[in-house]
């Protein structure tokens, strides 16, 4: 969440800068010391050792000092062994000190491990076998990196409320999970099982992925233990504060019961009760467009943070201050949790296939729009996504990269996983039919088209296995579309010619490859539907008939009137810029 906009779904920018920080201060991020480029970076090329480990799992000890804006920290980690190895090799912030690391049980020799920049490298004392496994035990602790502006930038968030109470939370998807706790930095690296233990003063709560296990004292302390089952990584999440908590069940149409829990803080009563009962309406949403809820056995859980938001399995990071925007939901709240299916449940393999975290994440609130109101939200959503792509990098490379690369608006793709991916998506829906689409969607997310409550597990894809899935699903090869709209930058272009009573159309492409997506036009009060085999095609139009190319706004293709008006819009924020600076330099004269 550094270098680019994440979570700005549909446009909203604007107003942004009031978010969290109305409520509460939030201190300047103190001086520290520097990340090391492995733990900036998140993902790219696993290391050999990496893939030789299954994660089996993780047992996280924490406990917080919101005053000197630390933790000390012990995690003992379970590994299997797929192939034979020597190594221990995880990822850790080489600025949390390491007190000392034991394997199953035992403590090591300091000359046994190694943190030098933020990858550590323990040395078994034999070879372990395929099959075989292994238990280290890394006891640590120290200031973790602090968030300058999260989620954009990764890191620990130290805040406060109104009354000078802590107020704490993390936000770690840019930088990755190795910035608070020795884990295997990769999309693919997630344990089966996490249990999270995290000591806070009483008076405070603290929040977590998974079911509440159980609170313990420990004098003026206690302990929140928290269960979660297959968490991505980055989902793993530290939440404290004085905290309330709202409560209901769900009762699913899929028979089961889904507890939900809103935390949110003292003060904020009238407003929490608003957004909880929000709860229901998104839970039946995704339920029904896309199948069961994938962690109904642990809850369906927000919390309130000190930053903007972030997708923390059954856990979502919320500080969008409780505002609605026109189509009248909570767009960051809906959209985060959009993130329990396509991020949580299924997992890119890797960061190149973020889009379908992003992209079909981002969908889903054009798609609420429609289920709440009807076509107009939904294609006034779609409309806002079209003026934001800026096509300048494919949205999918092909191969393998960083958390980095992938959202770097200059030098990547950026915005455009959100925003190209879904209006892809609208119009792949519209390509093959509603019945087909969300099909296809189902098998990504769940491995099947009928999914049930404990039918299903969570699961890794890849863009080539959604391609694979649609072409399956259709029983076409539709290979043609993904190629233009994930692995080119630029979108089709649609050219036209009228000779007499004939309308020639022609798709056009970045790199020459074949594009026959169909294209419907209205002639008078008459549909009709041009194959384009071949990229091409055309029908007759009287002369002085009304004609509408693309009446029903199926096709994502370039667009010269929105490069107009973006060229206008840049123009005015220039020109707006311009005039401020010089009404700051004259009445700096005076």
């Amino acid at each position: 969440m550094r270098h680019r906009l994440k979570l700005l779904a549909l446009g909203t920018a604007i107003g942004l800068a009031c978010s969290a920080g109305a409520w509460a201060a939030k201190p300047a991020a103190p001086a520290q010391p520097e990340l090391t480029a492995l733990t900036r970076d998140s993902g790219g090329t696993m290391p050999a050792e990496q893939k030789r480990l299954h994660f089996d799992h993780a047992e996280l000890h924490f406990g917080i000092d919101a005053a000197k804006q630390s933790i000390e920290a012990t995690a003992t980690l379970s590994f299997t062994a797929k192939a034979a190895t020597d190594v221990l090799l995880l990822d850790l912030d080489r600025n949390l000190a390491i007190r000392d690391v034991a394997l199953d049980g035992k403590p090591l020799a300091r000359s046994a491990w190694s943190n030098p920049d933020g990858r550590l490298r323990i040395q078994l004392p034999a070879m372990l076998a395929a099959g075989g496994k292994v238990q280290a035990t890394v006891r640590y602790g120290g200031k973790p990196h602090v968030a300058k502006k999260a989620p954009w930038d990764g890191g620990f968030v130290w805040s406060h409320t109104d009354d000078g109470q802590p107020w704490v939370a993390s936000a770690v998807e840019g930088e990755g999970c190795d910035l608070f706790w020795p884990c295997i930095d990769q999309p693919t690296g997630e344990p089966d099982l996490v249990d999270t233990y995290v000591t806070v003063p009483k008076g405070l709560a603290a929040p977590g992925n998974g079911v509440l296990v159980g609170i313990t004292d420990e004098g003026d302390k206690h302990t929140y233990h928290w269960r979660a089952k297959h968490p991505d990584t980055y989902a793993i999440t530290i939440n404290v504060g004085p905290f309330e908590l709202l409560k209901g069940d769900y009762a699913s149409r899929y028979g089961n019961t889904i507890p939900m829990e809103f935390w949110y803080l003292r003060g904020h009563e009238k407003q929490a009760q608003g957004l909880f009962a929000e709860f229901p309406r998104m839970l039946d949403f995704f339920e029904q467009q896309i199948g069961p809820y994938p962690f109904g056995d642990e809850k369906m859980g927000v919390v309130e943070t000190p930053h903007l938001g972030m997708e923390h399995q059954t856990i979502n990071a919320y500080g969008n201050g409780y505002r609605k925007d026109g189509y009248g939901f909570d767009w960051l709240l809906q959209h985060e949790f959009a993130h329990e299916w396509f991020g949580n449940q299924v997992t890119n393999t890797d960061w190149d296939d973020m889009w379908i975290h992003e992209g079909f994440g981002t969908y889903m609130q054009p798609l609420y729009g429609q289920y709440l109101s009807g076509d107009m939200d939904y294609f006034a959503m779609l409309h806002t996504e079209r003026l934001s792509l800026k096509n300048a990098y494919p949205i999918v490379s092909g191969h393998s990269q960083t958390e980095a690369q992938v959202y770097d608006a200059e030098h990547g793709p950026g915005n455009d996983i959100y925003y190209k991916g879904s209006l892809m998506l609208h119009s792949l829906r519209q390509l093959i039919g509603d019945k087909a689409f969300f099909e296809t969607v189902r098998r990504l997310v769940y491995g099947r088209p009928d999914p049930k409550p404990g039918n299903f597990s969570p699961r890794y894809a890849t863009t080539r296995d959604y391609i694979d899935i649609v072409n399956q699903v259709t029983g076409r090869d539709l290979s043609w579309f993904f190629d233009v709209y994930l692995y080119d930058s630029a979108l089709p272009k649609l050219e036209t010619a009228r000779h007499g009573d004939t309308l020639d159309l022609r798709w056009t492409t970045q790199h020459g490859k074949p594009f026959p997506l169909p294209v419907e036009v209205q002639v008078g009060d008459t549909l009709q539907v041009v194959p384009m085999t071949g990229g091409a095609g055309s029908l007759k139009v009287p002369a002085g008939s009304l004609m509408i190319i693309d009446p029903r706004s199926k096709l994502l293709r370039d667009d010269p009137k929105i490069d107009a008006y973006r060229a206008w819009a840049k123009e005015q924020f220039a020109a707006k810029a311009k005039a401020q600076t010089k009404a700051e330099a004259k009445s700096a004269g005076n």
